[in-house]
Formats: C-alpha cells, structure tokens, sequence
C-alpha cells in the first residue's frame, strides 16, 4: 500500500481553509458589526471555510490521500476558524465571553487528547459530534450576518443549542478516549508478556 502523496487536493483545501481564518478575522473587525457589507463578507467566508471542512475530509477518504499533515493540519484549522469566530463574537458583546471559552477550553482539550491516544487508534466523529458542528456554524453564521430584528433573536437560540451540543459531546468524547487508551494498554501489556 502506498503512502498518500503529501501534495494533494484534500491537503490543498486544508490549507486554503487555514489561510481563509486571518481574511475572515480582518474582514469581522473591519465590519466592526456596524457595516453590514463586511459583515455579509465575513459570513460567506467563514461559510465558505466551514464547507472546506467536509470537502477535504470528503476527498481525503475517498481518494485516499489521508496524510499525517492532513491528521494534524485539519483540526488546528477547524479550531482556528470556529475559536476565532467566536472570540470576534465576544469581542464585540454578541456572545458571552464565559461561552467562547467553555466551547475553546472543550474544543482545544479534544484535539489534545485525539494526539494523546493516537497510537491506540482514531476515535471516528459521533453522530453528536457532527450536529455539534452544524450548530456551531449556524450560530456563528447567523450571528455574522446582519439579520434585522426579529430575525436576529434567533442567534442566541442557535448558540444555546450549540452550547449544550458542545458540553455533551466532549463528555462522551472523554469517555470514548479512556476507553481506547485504557484497551491500548491492556493490549501492550499483553503483548509485552507474550
């Protein structure tokens, strides 16, 4: 089997994803949520960033172009995107601050721990996880753009959801994760005693 080629596609749109995060930042603070025209610009790039989320995971699967770049790559610009939004958000009074870094503190901890156990194996996305992530982005997107009232009141609905779906699925992910590296271990003691 040969390894994926570290240039390739699905690592093109990680990258692209990673450079869109400082365009999305300077046009949020541009906006300074008082111009609805950069506002609007802001949305539809953390909106497009956000689908280049799924297309190079999409592609990196189905073509096998899996890369340790991309395993490491991919989550730091999920992050970088998602955290920066929502500090942009708190920044300027849209979402609590205490909000912004629960969601960082629970997002940030995953990744760490995805490295963590690594070499016990990958703990595939839940169901939870994936909803997890489309509220995140509807909430943010929603929050970007200049929605008039009563449209507007829909947002901190959206992040409440967001909120609770982010809380509950780190739990079930710390969980899945002392599962896999208490199993990890038991399977190396094993091996070791062979």
């Amino acid at each position: 089997m040969h390894a994926a080629p570290l240039v390739n596609p699905a690592n093109a749109i990680t990258a692209l994803r990673l450079l869109l995060v400082p365009v999305f930042v300077a046009f949020g603070a541009i906006s300074d949520f008082t111009h609805d025209g950069w506002r609007m610009a802001a949305c539809l790039v953390f909106l497009v960033a956000s689908i280049t989320d799924w297309l190079d995971g999409y592609l990196a699967r189905a073509n096998a172009w899996v890369t340790s770049f991309g395993k490491i790559a991919d989550p730091i610009a999920d992050k970088a995107l998602t955290g920066s939004a929502l500090v942009l958000l708190s920044v300027y009074d849209r979402v609590p601050w205490w909000v912004t870094l629960v969601i960082l503190v629970r997002e940030v901890g995953i990744t760490l721990m995805r490295f963590w156990v690594i070499r016990y194996g990958v703990i595939a996305a839940s169901r939870g996880g994936k909803v997890k992530t489309v509220l995140q982005i509807a909430a943010i997107a929603w929050y970007l753009w200049p929605w008039p009232e009563p449209l507007a009141a829909v947002g901190p609905w959206l992040m409440a959801a967001a909120f609770l779906a982010t809380v509950a699925t780190g739990a079930d992910y710390v969980v899945r994760v002392i599962a896999l590296r208490r199993k990890g271990r038991r399977t190396e003691e094993g091996n070791a005693r062979a």
